[in-house]
């Protein structure tokens, strides 16, 4: 279980009331796809994706866009207990979309950068940006199901 401070739980949860998802999921998502064309692998019910400029506007792009940040919220509402709220999640995931957990990093760096670029270095001090890396870095590993495998698989080779 991941500990948090007063100072984190405060910096995280004022951070994601200032957040509308509408813009910034829709933002993240677009990066992803654009920065990291590998990604787009995962989005072929998609339709375009073909330039910049028709992933840019796509709608069933921005709607994903806006169920990411939906499931960000869940985090922030769970913060003592994100890998159990993402559990269901985080099977769906790796066992039936087959989704490689680098594409999550990939994503929370797209959304950190968008945050980061929405409200700049008045908003998103070194200090938020710790707390919200590491709230970020929470909800990668929830998501990624081989995080608890290599555990496992650590505490069985070691004893």
């Amino acid at each position: 279980m991941v500990e948090w401070t007063d100072a984190e739980r405060k910096i995280v949860t004022g951070l994601w009331a200032k957040i509308d998802v509408g813009e910034i999921g829709p933002q993240a998502i677009t990066r992803l796809l654009i920065v990291y064309p590998w990604s787009q692998r995962y989005f072929k019910t998609f339709g375009d994706l073909s330039t910049n400029a028709a992933i840019m506007g796509n709608p069933k792009v921005a709607q994903h866009g806006k169920t990411v940040m939906g499931g960000l919220e869940n985090a922030v509402k769970n913060m003592d207990n994100i890998k159990q709220t993402y559990a269901s999640l985080s099977v769906m995931h790796s066992e039936k979309l087959h989704v490689d957990p680098d594409n999550f990093r990939a994503l929370a760096e797209c959304i950190s950068l968008c945050v980061a670029a929405k409200f700049g270095p008045a908003v998103f001090t070194a200090e938020a940006q710790e707390a919200w890396q590491k709230f970020l870095a929470v909800v990668v590993s929830a998501l990624d199901s081989t995080t608890e495998f290599l555990k496992c698989q650590f505490i069985f080779t070691t004893k």
